[in-house]
């Protein structure tokens, strides 16, 4: 195998997307020939029942190529569980929500890590290590949550609600986070608010940016939940009166919904939770169909694992998580560029509200 040089500098004219890609794949004779199907068989065997088999030829020699270049880099891969199948099942090492990635960027033993998700995911695993190369597929990967506040919009937060702790949702940027006293998921955030409103001796609590989570953590606690107005494009596309519709077609179908969807889409459904406690709901319920609230990928990944249950897909795509394709993460570890860095000030004091949301977790 030709040896692909760490730092190349990119060309400067303008490149099609992906056209690097088929270089590294040419100068590590990658092809999809009969051998390399034969190879990559088991793997496509697993996800087959979700990625159709014309897509595959595509997509074998950028799995193989990606494989074999994590390992000779000592590289992690995160993804989180709404990338796409080929990602997810065939090259990621680490998958989660925000809180089991987080996690495990702690305790990443790689010396370079790549994160296949948004740049708020990336930016959380550098802040936990702040002396390891950490990239990010696509720069441009944003996420519309992250972008409905800044960490100027958290301290006239704080001026206005004097001695009122904040809880941060995860899904933000780094200087967001040093404002704020602590961070959450939607897997802990009712723990968070409640451990923040003890810890305060407040019975308020601010709980930014998400407006949706914050309203469904209010009605599972005594303590007043201050809200902000972002909100989850692919989550508030969702209805009440779609759920309802899907309900009346099917009189037998399961609705789990993930929390930043409207209280009245989580109202309509039979259990509310986050990606993890989602996955963890239908491994241990195995329903015969199931309609996941969220996001649509999410639905083929757990497919993949469930093949006794019947997904029933709405289909609402993060168009910012689908920026993260397998010739962007080739092209990542080719050249190790896309580095996600932080300002230190900045990231001294995000990575303490980072850190202090894993240690109540624990």
């Amino acid at each position: 195998m030709s040896d692909v040089t760490p730092n190349s500098t990119p060309p400067a004219s303008p490149v099609i997307p992906g056209q690097q890609a088929l270089s590294i794949l040419s100068e590590m004779d990658i092809s999809f020939t009969p051998a390399l199907e034969k190879e990559m068989s088991p793997l496509y065997d697993r996800i087959s029942s979700v990625v159709p088999e014309i897509e595959w030829p595509f997509f074998a020699p950028y799995v193989k190529a990606i494989n074999e270049l994590k390992r000779e880099k000592n590289a992690v891969i995160l993804a989180h569980n709404y990338q796409t199948p080929e990602i997810f099942h065939c090259v990621a090492d680490v998958v989660g929500d925000s809180l089991q990635l987080a996690r495990e960027a702690a305790q990443a033993k790689g010396d370079m890590i790549v994160q296949c998700g948004v740049h708020f995911m990336a930016e959380t695993s550098k802040l936990l290590n702040p002396n390891k190369k950490v990239l990010i597929p696509d720069m441009g990967a944003g996420c519309s949550l992250a972008e409905s506040i800044t960490g100027a919009d958290v301290k006239a937060l704080r001026r206005a609600y004097p001695g009122v702790p904040i809880v941060t949702y995860v899904n933000t940027s780094a200087d967001v986070k040093a404002e704020s006293d602590i961070c959450c998921t939607s897997s802990n955030a009712v723990a968070i608010v409640e451990a923040m409103a003890k810890e305060f001796n407040s019975n308020r609590v601010l709980c930014i940016p998400d407006e949706f989570l914050a309203q469904n953590i209010a009605r599972e606690t005594d303590i007043e939940v201050i809200a902000w107005k972002g909100r989850c494009e692919v989550h508030e596309r969702f209805s009440a009166e779609e759920i309802k519709q899907y309900r009346a077609d099917d009189p037998g179908l399961v609705i789990i919904a993930h929390p930043e969807c409207p209280p009245e889409v989580v109202d309509e459904s039979d259990f509310s939770g986050s990606t993890s406690g989602m996955i963890k709901w239908v491994q241990d319920n195995q329903p015969e169909r199931v309609l996941m609230v969220t996001e649509c990928s999410m639905s083929d990944n757990v497919a993949v694992e469930n093949p006794n249950v019947n997904f029933v897909r709405p289909c609402n795509l993060c168009p910012h998580m689908k920026q993260i394709t397998l010739p962007k993460v080739l092209e990542a570890l080719a050249f190790e560029r896309e580095e996600v860095l932080v300002d230190n000030d900045i990231a001294a004091a995000a990575r303490l509200a980072v850190q202090r949301m894993i240690d109540i977790n624990n």
